[in-house]
């Protein structure tokens, strides 16, 4: 991938994973418009790097990432005018796109804590694996603001209701919490969190490339369809799938096997 050009993260590529590091932890990971830039530009280069297939979101530190940086919250109280509020939300509402678009899968390894715009960016990720001592939070309400764009995507992983009580309370929860309303996908020991968070990552980078990219297509692109038109859309994805040389050799090999018994 070359040199890297940031300062506020880390990027490290093994066996087929692309490790993508918060690396402010003196600011617990918070966000500001490098920190979002740099991960943006991270995530386009590791998405067109052909040695990479799942990208590893982690925060150095004791943090995954606590949310915006002062900076950002010094320029709400100043007042600015609404366009340049639109615009700075965008910086974030941009990543968040961008992940969602990216064709290979973006896993979160989420420890300490993610609150506020850290947990945006968890629950921005296609996955979501958590230490057991991970905190979550959406708690915006209670400065009088709102988690407005994450919203967007905590309605489509836990629903409306779960949601609503999540954004409107403002209120803290475990991981396991996260687990059982279907945010995070894994709930790990700390004490070999990192490794396990690799571990499932590797796992992941060893299905078939083209399938996942296809399945992460799918999923995101049936949004608002009817479900005539997602089954439409999935048998479009199944025919392109048949094609690809990974099915086709996938097929072959499991026939041949039961052909031999």
């Amino acid at each position: 991938m070359g040199a890297e050009p940031f300062q506020r993260i880390r990027v490290s590529v093994d066996a087929r994973v692309a490790t993508l590091t918060l690396n402010r932890p003196e600011k617990r990971n918070a966000l500001d418009a490098r920190t979002i830039a740099e991960l943006a530009s991270a995530i386009a280069s590791s998405d067109a790097d052909p040695a990479v297939r799942v990208m590893l979101l982690r925060g150095e530190g004791k943090d995954f990432c606590a949310g915006a940086d002062l900076e950002q919250l010094e320029r709400i109280a100043a007042g600015a005018s609404r366009a340049e509020n639109v615009a700075d939300a965008m910086a974030l509402g941009g990543l968040f796109i961008a992940m969602r678009n990216a064709s290979k899968p973006i896993i979160a390894a989420v420890h300490g804590h993610a609150l506020a715009g850290g947990a945006g960016l968890a629950t921005a990720a296609d996955l979501i694996v958590a230490a057991e001592t991970a905190v979550f939070g959406y708690p915006e309400i209670h400065l009088g603001f709102v988690p407005a764009m994450v919203t967007a995507l905590l309605r489509r992983s836990i629903g409306e209701k779960a949601t609503f009580e999540r954004i409107v309370l403002g209120d803290r929860f475990s991981a396991a919490d996260a687990a059982r309303m279907g945010l995070v996908c894994r709930v790990l020991p700390v004490a070999t969190f990192e490794a396990g968070a690799l571990a499932f990552a590797r796992e992941v980078a060893g299905r078939s490339a083209d399938a996942v990219a296809l399945c992460k297509q799918l999923l995101y692109g049936i949004e608002g369809l009817s479900f005539e038109d997602a089954i439409r859309r999935g048998a479009e994805v199944n025919a392109r799938a048949r094609e690809s040389e990974d099915c086709l050799a996938g097929v072959r090999a499991f026939l041949a096997k039961r052909g031999a018994t």
